[in-house]
């Protein structure tokens, strides 16, 4: 057996062996991917020291563009939920709107509010408002809750700075700003679809109707002692679209300033994803938080609240770098991309497979991403025609198809709003199911105009 062949075969064996300690030994998917990324390099017959300093090099890589990002939207998310800015947002879009108007409103609001922030801490922050409106309305739970969830998974599935898109912009070094515009043409249509336009589809699958009287109390937000004025609703919509309009602006300056002009040093400083969220963070600070009357102490309670899930999600970021290092140290990366040259398949359909492949035995969107992204990533070095961008898009849409008993989402969909499990799999599973491949069609049909 040759060399190449049998450096193909153990990267292969690590996926599944990734793919077993996961899902049978229940190991935390940081220790899978550290174990799967450093057993490749001694297998491969590389020296233990040699595949640490690999593995470590990677994660290294992975974290130094990917952490600040998610660091710092993060940071906005908690001040936005903190303050009372996102549900402003939410009630003034879903205000006193006809019942037939409710899904659409509660879509785009969630759309906007999950921009910022992570999808399961989003969703918690809503489902006390969709008990609420549920309640008033006098409608099915599913009714308001289903299109919260698809608007929400929208931005979790596309957006940067959610950690799947953010790790896929950096494995192929892809434009946050194009990525953010591509995301949008893609998300906005798919929302509308998997949002008020399912709902109304699958409201014959519902089933009985949840008792709306055990739903979940709406926590205390922190009340500061000398507040002097609501949340503006203005200045909650600033707070969420400055830093995707920031990097619009940036992408398109760029591309028509003169290099090296003050001009096109100020854009490439609006492109940068680290600055645009750091301007949002102080602006939020200042005109969410100190404005309504909220002290310093209580800001940075809501700021830090938010970091706590993100330890965790970091680690499995960092340990990707270091399996998608571990196969560049391996040569596999090399392999794939010489073999990729003769492939029939399309680099962007076997991005999304690959991601997909992986999501339905790993079940976390963020893990599979991680370890699509290193398996992809030599694709694009044999397909120099196709956007990165649309490579991040392809792969990340990849990652939420067909959620179901091994994704954490799905058990917070089904627990939350009171559903048995073929409930669950008929409203949250054929919802990020259809997410996934719209969004697939979605970059298939701008390819023909941007590459791919």
């Amino acid at each position: 057996m040759s060399t190449d062949l049998q450096h193909l075969l153990l990267g292969v064996a690590a996926v599944a062996v990734l793919v077993l300690l996961i899902t049978k030994a229940k190991l935390h998917p940081f220790l899978a991917l550290a174990l799967a990324a450093l057993g490749l390099g001694v297998a491969a017959g590389i020296a233990p020291a040699r595949a640490v300093e690999a593995f470590q090099g990677g994660f290294g890589d992975a974290l130094k563009s990917t952490g600040p990002t998610i660091g710092l939207g993060t940071l906005l998310g908690g001040i936005l939920l903190g303050s009372g800015g996102a549900d402003r947002i939410a009630t003034v879009f879903i205000g006193s709107r006809p019942v037939k108007w409710i899904p659409a409103a509660i879509t785009a609001a969630a759309l906007l509010i999950g921009m910022p922030h992570l999808f399961d801490v989003s969703f918690i922050m809503l489902v006390p408002l969709v008990y609420t409106v549920a309640k008033r309305t006098g409608t099915h739970l599913l009714y308001v809750g289903l299109p919260m969830a698809a608007g929400l998974y929208v931005s979790h599935g596309l957006l940067p700075p959610h950690p799947s898109p953010t790790l896929a912009v950096s494995a192929f070094d892809a434009s946050t700003g194009l990525t953010i515009l591509y995301g949008l043409i893609i998300g906005i249509p798919m929302a509308v679809l998997t949002g008020p336009l399912l709902t109304r589809f699958a409201a014959r699958w519902f089933g009985p109707a949840p008792d709306l009287d055990r739903g979940p109390v709406q926590a205390d937000n922190p009340t500061p002692e000398h507040r002097r004025k609501p949340v503006s609703f203005a200045l909650a919509m600033i707070t969420v679209l400055m830093p995707p309009v920031l990097m619009l602006i940036g992408t398109v300056g760029t591309a028509n300033a003169d290099k090296g002009s003050l001009l096109y040093t100020f854009f490439e400083a609006c492109d940068s994803a680290v600055l645009s969220l750091l301007a949002a963070v102080v602006f939020a600070f200042f005109a969410l938080g100190v404005r309504s009357g909220f002290g310093l102490g209580q800001l940075q309670k809501m700021a830090g609240k938010g970091l706590g899930p993100v330890g965790g999600i970091v680690l499995i970021l960092g340990a990707g770098g270091g399996l998608k290092a571990m196969l560049t140290e391996t040569g596999i990366d090399k392999l794939i991309s010489d073999y990729a040259v003769d492939w029939a398949v399309p680099p962007l359909v076997l991005g999304w497979l690959v991601a997909a492949l992986l999501r339905i035995c790993l079940g976390s969107a963020t893990v599979a991403t991680a370890a699509a992204t290193g398996i992809v990533a030599p694709l694009l070095a044999a397909s120099p025609g196709v956007s990165p961008e649309l490579m991040v898009l392809a792969t990340a849409s990849g990652a939420v198809m067909l959620s179901h008993v091994n994704d954490s989402g799905f058990w917070l969909f089904k627990e939350y709003f009171q559903l048995s499990v073929p409930q669950t799999f008929r409203t949250w599973t054929l919802m990020l199911s259809l997410q996934s491949l719209l969004s697939l069609g979605g970059v298939l049909l701008l390819s023909v105009f941007v590459g791919g």
